[in-house]
């Protein structure tokens, strides 16, 4: 019991040292992190402003780097000769050190700096024993401080911020050291450069992180705008799927009634007879089951009203009141010789119900106003040489659903959408190739729209002979 009191007070020790002893920590992280830095340059080593589309802009960073280069040179060497008292030959190699490393900044910034850094250090230490200090700018010469700056602006564009960070310091500390090692000698250079280094890698820096933020931001925008087009794509099918669960499982109730009663429809039939038409109906009361499975599946609780009958040519008048009553004038043709298709195909009745009711959906949104015209016809092999029809000898007849709008008319009424995501249009694709037709939209001349769709009514396996792929 004795020891019990100390067993807390030890414990609340224990986080106040580890405290204490995680500030040190902390600081030897951090600046381990900027050394890091400062020997890490950034990978893959392209030159600036490769990313530009321009071939111009590409260009730029070379055009100015050996326009420095060619005017730095042979300055700083005529510097330290009239000015600072350095012999010809060695004022040319430090004029060569301390400007030809412009040139491979372009690519390589950071090993550029050091190579900068390195000889401004080592001239500024060689001219200490020249004459007349008063009239010389130490420890950074004009040349030199101009080139340094120009480097860092190759730096600023191409470094993280943690290396610019780091450069920043180490160009403070070695003109401070300089500085405070050689009081008589320092004039100030070495605070005028700190602080311009500053202004230059803040300021450079913060406008490229902007650009990046940018750039990702329209890279997420074009990877989202994708990914809705897939969903929508995705969801398209899924319609299409649970619609031809209803289309397909008519035609197998019919199979199994069929099937069942034959016996009883049809006397007299062998043994063999009545057990095939039993194994047949067995497999499409199985067939139905799985269907249902299936639907199961695709289905969610929130699409209870998708299990009603689903609609066919029937209700494309009712589409076009709609329309109507919306304020868009729309006239419907249908011609004669539709009538004469009847029964069509469920897949291709539902296909041109939700293509037309796509078409208009997307007039009332993006056109309101417009004049419209919707028109139903249909096309025979007879009349494939015709100049109105493109559908081939090989098609015993065809479905052309054709939806015309003028452009918007000029009313207070804005449209509801400026400007499309072409989703819809990838629904009227999804129904289209569903029954192995074809579809051609776009803009008029006159400002407006055009949906044509055709869709074959030739048996799945006539088009699948005649259409191998």
């Amino acid at each position: 019991m004795s020891g019990s009191p100390s067993a807390p007070a030890d414990a609340a020790a224990g986080p106040a040292s580890t405290a204490h002893e995680s500030l040190p920590k902390a600081a030897r992280r951090q600046v381990g992190a900027l050394a890091r830095a400062l020997v890490t340059p950034s990978y893959p080593a392209t030159p600036l402003f490769a990313r530009s589309p321009r071939r111009w802009v590409r260009r730029v960073p070379y055009g100015v780097a050996m326009i420095l280069t060619a005017i730095l040179l042979p300055v700083s060497a005529q510097v330290l000769t009239s000015e600072y008292g350095v012999g010809g030959g060695v004022a040319t190699l430090f004029g060569v050190a301390q400007s030809t490393p412009l040139l491979l900044s372009v690519t390589r910034p950071l090993q550029a700096w050091w190579i900068v850094l390195l000889s401004d250090i080592v001239c500024a230490l060689m001219v200490l024993g020249t004459t007349d200090p008063d009239r010389q700018v130490w420890p950074w010469p004009p040349a030199a401080l101009i080139g340094y700056l120009f480097l860092l602006l190759a730096l600023a564009l191409r470094e993280p911020p943690r290396t610019l960070v780091a450069v920043w310091l180490v160009t403070g500390v070695a003109g401070v050291a300089l500085g405070v090692a050689f009081p008589e000698r320092s004039n100030g250079s070495n605070v005028v450069l700190f602080v311009f280094s500053g202004v230059v890698l803040l300021v450079v820096g913060a406008l490229r992180e902007r650009g990046d933020a940018r750039r990702r931001l329209a890279e997420q925008e074009t990877i989202s705008e994708a990914e809705r087009a897939r969903r929508t794509l995705l969801e398209e099918r899924a319609r299409i799927a649970r619609e031809l669960h209803d289309v397909v499982a008519h035609h197998m109730s019919v199979i199994t009634v069929q099937a069942d009663s034959a016996p009883y429809r049809i006397g007299g039939l062998p043994a063999e007879a009545e057990r095939e038409f039993s194994t047949i109906a067995a497999t499409a009361r199985q067939s139905l089951a799985e269907m249902r499975r299936l639907l199961g599946v695709l289905r969610g609780a929130e699409t209870r009203g998708e299990r009603a009958p689903q609609p066919g040519l029937r209700q494309v008048p009712q589409l076009v009141e709609a329309t109507v009553r919306a304020g868009i004038p729309t006239t419907l043709t249908v011609a004669e010789d539709v009538a004469g298709l009847e029964p069509l195909p469920q897949a291709v009745g539902l296909s041109a119900y939700r293509i037309v009711q796509e078409a208009l959906a997307n007039v009332v949104r993006h056109a309101p106003g417009a004049a419209t015209r919707v028109s139903i016809s249909a096309v025979s092999a007879d009349s494939a040489d015709s100049a109105d029809s493109a559908v081939s000898a090989q098609d015993r007849s065809a479905l052309t659903v054709l939806v015309v709008n003028g452009p918007p008319e000029s009313t207070p009424t804005r449209p509801v959408e400026t400007s499309g995501t072409g989703h819809g249009l990838v629904g009227m694709v999804e129904r289209v190739r569903l029954v192995g037709g074809t579809l051609d939209t776009g803009p008029l001349p006159d400002g407006g729209f055009r949906v044509a769709a055709r869709l074959p009514l030739t048996d799945l396996e006539q088009r699948e002979e005649t259409d191998p792929s």
